[in-house]
């Protein structure tokens, strides 16, 4: 019975984890860093809890989630792709705001910047979220590798001259690649703050979108190996809340080893993976 209920929490703590790896994988397959997971998830967790404290509706809150998620992709797409800025000072930028942002909003609409309105039982919504969550892996999978706009997509990351030349638009590919994400994310953060928990705390994504981002690199920017990275990351996380109250060692060390084992796996696997050739490099078009 032990092992069950770690390996439910397991899946449940995996859940914003792969709604976020995948964003970054859409983002970075098409060539564009996306440092900026961690605020796009806590647009969306806000985003969903205020709207469904104020409609009482949790569908709604996850649609406003997912547009909220895009809302915040799209200024980093302009950002990166059009105004051709460096890509990670302007994802920092983003997760940097977004640490406020949520606060000063709650403030505005709920009198508390510490956290949202706790929402009621049936105001929440976990279960469908978990289904959507692991049925988005195989259906990225199918969709980069099987499809000709996962061809397109990929090539936009990996060799854009060659797309360019063979009539594929890199920008329109980038700007699905990181919208894309911004969608996820956006998922993932409203897990957090209404499937996983009832209401939004400040930075309650803790850190979540950095781990993701570790996921997406040590899966290789490939949707299969990265939900096994999800799965490793959310297991650490599972035996950690496990271990609070019920070890000798303080709860600041134990609430740590999530973070502790990224690292670790990230300094043994980084120099073995292959990231698209032509990731983080803005895409100039040679006029003829």
């Amino acid at each position: 019975m032990e092992l069950i209920s770690i390996l439910g929490s397991t899946i449940r703590t995996a859940v914003p984890l792969v709604f976020a790896s995948l964003g970054g994988i859409y983002s970075e397959r098409s060539g564009v860093v996306n440092i900026a997971l961690e605020g796009m998830m806590l647009a969306g967790a806000f985003t969903a809890a205020a709207v469904t404290a104020k409609l009482h509706n949790p569908w709604l809150g996850v649609l406003a989630a997912a547009l909220a998620g895009i809302l915040v992709a799209l200024v980093h797409a302009v950002a990166c792709i059009n105004l051709k800025a460096n890509q990670v000072v302007i994802g920092t930028a983003i997760n940097i705001m977004f640490v406020a942002v949520p606060g000063l909003l709650s403030g505005a609409l709920f009198d508390s910047t510490g956290s949202t309105p706790q929402l009621a039982r049936e105001e929440t919504l976990a279960t469908p979220l978990v289904y959507a969550a692991f049925l988005a892996v195989p259906l990225s999978w199918y969709l980069l590798f099987k499809t000709p706009f996962g061809l397109r997509l990929r090539a936009s990351g990996e060799k854009p001259e060659a797309a360019d030349t063979a009539g594929v638009s890199v920008t329109a590919m980038r700007y699905y690649g990181v919208l894309a994400s911004g969608l996820l994310a956006g998922l993932g953060g409203a897990y957090l703050s209404i499937g996983q928990n009832s209401l939004f705390t400040r930075n309650m994504t803790a850190g979540r979108g950095f781990i993701a981002l570790a996921a997406v690199i040590l899966g290789n920017w490939h949707p299969l190996k990265t939900l096994a990275a999800c799965l490793l990351f959310g297991f650490a996380e599972a035996v950690s809340i496990r271990m609070q109250g019920v070890s000798s060692i303080p709860n600041q060390f134990i609430q740590i080893i999530p973070y502790v084992l990224t690292m670790v796996v990230l300094s043994g696997f980084v120099g073995r993976v292959s990231p698209p050739k032509a990731l983080g490099q803005p895409y100039i078009k040679e006029r003829r």
